[in-house]
């Protein structure tokens, strides 16, 4: 192995009397990729930022060493903000998580990827805008040449995504950073993106630091491998040694989370009337373009059905319209036509407002910051004026939390004092006030942890089994969905491609398509770069 582009040695993190990281050490070499994994609040992000010169946190006390090697070599540790301006963007490039707020909305594209280029390498503006269509080209975005004058609204996530990673790449730098790059990216355009790195490392020869909670996505970019917990390394070593032979008790544990392919699925359901009833739904809404105003058909011509008691798994890429089906369901857009009965009463009537509830992706997004969760949970039952006085709402919020696996304690607390998975729970609670008879879970596991993940998966289990609930699970990892689900319908482009008992299709798929969702599902073992 060539001599490390970066070494990070007993890098800690102080804010006022806390340590919120440790004695952290690691390097990665040119051409090879070291993976940082670990759930939310484990200090990943924060390593790295304290590693690379980016932590900004008042008060905030960083101490141990961090080297970029090269010409100059670098001690990022207390560096002026002078070297760390021109190292970051030129010897260092940043992919984060989310490109839809890492993006200027207010810059075209070709703006965005020249303005590093002419900060780094003093070239021309004619100069920059070939280097920016080379780099389109290179990260495979189609119609490069038409893209250079888009702006980041007109892209889809992974279209912005590959941006950001040409954005990082502009002045061939030497170290890459990718801060849970694929989080927010269904399957398959993670596969894409994941390919797209590695591809790109190869032609320009970083190295990579690739932060990521899913040891299945560490296993199919790194060479090395360091778990965090709590701000401390627990497990450092080889990808292979790690998934073979894990040392600690939590590294296993954030294996056995993964999703796999295979697991089993939720018992046979007993044969069951069907609660929902969808015919020949077609969606049709205006969007607005460089060309003027659109109409996108995002639902055309979808029938299926829910058993009472069953989950169905709604399945596909972003823009294969499994939203959008949620949306017509709630009443939040109006169909063009067919129509959508819940137990023989069209889903538009005013009874559905109790009848169908919905737990959305982002837990972080869907509380209101201002309200305690105790007026959270509490909100659907004055609405709905299932609970007469302060007493009995305040009784049913807590049987409520208890029903979710919180403490009534939790009633007191607000959002910002709980984590991403306590969150969730409560937005469940509250989606449970009304009593439905269908929940719609929209991507509700999607940004979890996958330990955090695979509690709330074992949580809406027990109350399927226990409140004999019926479950609209829409998601984007088959992996996921053969977990929860008895039946599955997977979408493209609107439409449907596959509706069969979940056993049958993940047997036998049908589609071609279906298996290409299967195929972008990280395997259980790490895969071997070559």
């Amino acid at each position: 192995m060539s001599a490390p582009v970066l070494t990070v040695a007993d890098l800690g993190v102080r804010i006022g009397d806390r340590n919120i990281v440790s004695g952290i050490g690691f390097e990665v070499a040119r051409e090879q990729t070291h993976g940082i994994v670990g759930e939310s609040g484990s200090g990943k992000s924060m390593t790295v930022l304290a590693a690379t010169g980016l932590l900004d946190a008042p008060g905030a006390v960083v101490t141990g060493s961090s080297t970029l090697a090269g010409a100059p070599v670098r001690q990022l540790v207390g560096a002026s903000p002078r070297t760390l301006r021109a190292v970051h963007g030129g010897r260092i490039g940043f992919v984060f998580q989310d490109p839809g707020t890492s993006l200027n909305p207010l810059l075209t594209l070709e703006r965005q990827i020249t303005e590093s280029v002419e900060a780094h390498r003093h070239s021309t503006r004619r100069e920059a805008r070939t280097r920016a269509l080379e780099l389109l080209e290179a990260v495979g975005l189609p119609d490069p040449e038409a893209r250079l004058r888009s702006y980041p609204h007109q892209l889809s996530g992974g279209q912005r995504q590959r941006v950001m990673i040409a954005i990082a790449l502009a002045c061939d730098p030497e170290l890459l950073i990718a801060d849970e790059p694929t989080t927010a990216l269904d399957v398959t355009t993670q596969a894409q993106i994941i390919e797209l790195v590695r591809d790109l490392q190869r032609d320009f020869g970083a190295a990579v630091v690739w932060i990521s909670h899913d040891l299945g996505v560490i296993g199919q970019v790194a060479d090395d491998v360091t778990v965090l917990r709590d701000g401390a390394v627990v497990e450092q070593a080889a990808v292979t040694d790690v998934f073979d032979n894990p040392q600690q008790p939590y590294t296993r544990e954030l294996l056995a989370a993964r999703p796999r392919l295979g697991d089993a699925g939720p018992p046979p359901a007993p044969d069951a009337p069907v609660l929902l009833d969808v015919s020949g739904l077609d969606v049709t809404f205006s969007v607005d373009t460089p060309g003027g105003r659109t109409s996108v058909h995002a639902v055309q011509d979808l029938s299926f059905t829910i058993r009472r008691g069953t989950t169905l798994g709604l399945v596909g890429e972003s823009g294969s319209g499994k939203s959008t089906v949620a949306a017509a369901l709630t009443g939040q857009l109006r169909p063009a036509a067919g129509t959508a009965t819940l137990d023989g009463t069209p889903v538009g009537d005013a009874s559905m407002r109790r009848r169908i509830s919905m737990v959305f992706q982002d837990p972080f997004s869907a509380l209101n910051p201002r309200l305690s969760v105790a007026t959270a949970i509490a909100e659907p039952l004055r609405t709905h004026r299932l609970a007469d006085g302060r007493a009995a709402r305040a009784a049913r919020v807590a049987e409520l939390l208890e029903l979710v696996g919180l403490t009534p304690d939790f009633a007191k607390r607000y959002p910002h004092e709980l984590s991403g998975g306590q969150r969730q729970r409560v937005c469940i609670a509250r989606a449970l006030a009304v009593e439905p008879e269908l929940l719609i879970l929209d991507e509700s596991t999607a940004s979890l942890d996958v330990s955090v993940q695979d509690r709330v998966l074992d949580l809406l289990a027990r109350l399927q089994q226990e409140l004999k609930l019926t479950f609209l699970f829409i998601a984007h990892d088959l992996a996921v969905v053969q977990r929860v689900s008895h039946d599955v319908l997977v979408m493209q482009a609107g439409r449907a491609v596959e509706f069969r008992p979940a056993a049958e299709l993940f047997a036998s798929p049908e589609q071609d398509y279906t298996r290409e969702l299967l195929a972008a599902v990280p395997p259980e073992r790490p895969r071997s770069w070559v």
